[in-house]
């Protein structure tokens, strides 16, 4: 099986999609390592895999410090040997419209959804040609296909992803890297709680589309099925928001009009 003792490293692995997705894995002979900025919730999460400690790496790590990323990857290879599969989840998302959005916040949104992920793979890339294997997997979303209200910067953080890492894989191909872009819709996760508002603070609240999502579980097999399969490109969620990006590309103008906003 493609997944057999294949060493896996997941970002935000300490919640919502990340840890849905060490849950996932860890049914499969692979060893992992979970990074995220909160080393207690890593370790709740490892303890949830059911793997023993030879095959689970604990890895806290700050997607914002970019200067620790090289080492951050050896750290990787000194205890597996080797690294497999890269599963970039880290992110942020928003929820606020973009005349109330101070410009610090596209920044933050920018550093944190494009700039740490790209950094990560330029860290993890000579390691990838010099094996001559290796799979980024990108969990970009839907937003990043179709631009709506209140997600300005976070979708535009989500298409930087989708377009940085078509080219990656266009480049990497005669040194048989793979190259998976992830795009999921409303999955039933914090994420809105999290979501960056206007001013920088906590959203704190949890959207009725959010609430209504697939489950992460549901999406982490779906990630895993995508992986396995080595497909470039994947929409995740339900009908109305994959649907979206097919409507889209066919009738933009109906998506358009259909996402406007209207005053009261």
């Amino acid at each position: 099986m493609y997944l057999d003792q294949k060493v896996i490293w997941i970002t935000g692995a300490s919640s919502g999609i990340g840890e849905a997705l060490a849950l996932e894995l860890a049914k499969f002979p692979v060893k992992l390592v979970l990074s995220a900025r909160r080393k207690d919730e890593l370790e709740r999460v490892a303890l949830l895999t059911g793997l023993s400690s030879k095959d689970l790496f604990v890895l806290p790590m700050d997607m914002l410090d970019i200067s620790s990323m090289s080492q951050k990857v050896e750290d990787v290879i000194q205890r597996f040997g080797y690294i497999d599969i890269v599963i970039q989840n880290a992110g942020v998302s928003q929820r606020s419209m973009v005349k109330d959005t101070v410009f610090q916040v596209y920044r933050d949104l920018m550093e944190i959804n494009f700039f740490s992920i790209v950094a990560l793979t330029q860290a993890v890339l000579p390691h990838f040609t010099q094996r001559q294997r290796g799979h980024f997997v990108a969990i970009s979303s839907v937003a990043g296909k179709i631009g709506t209200p209140l997600r300005g910067g976070y979708g535009a953080t989500k298409h930087a992803v989708i377009a940085f890492f078509d080219s990656l894989r266009a480049e990497v191909f005669p040194d048989n890297i793979d190259v998976t872009v992830i795009c999921p819709g409303y999955i039933k996760t914090q994420i809105s709680f999290n979501a960056l508002s206007g001013d920088g603070s906590k959203h704190n609240q949890m959207d009725a589309n959010q609430a209504k999502g697939m489950l992460p579980d549901e999406c982490a097999r779906q990630i895993v099925r995508a992986i396995i399969t080595k497909k470039s490109e994947v929409y995740i969620g339900g009908w109305y928001e994959v649907m979206g990006v097919y409507l889209k590309r066919f009738f933009p103008n109906f998506v358009y009009k259909t996402l406007r906003l209207k005053k009261s």
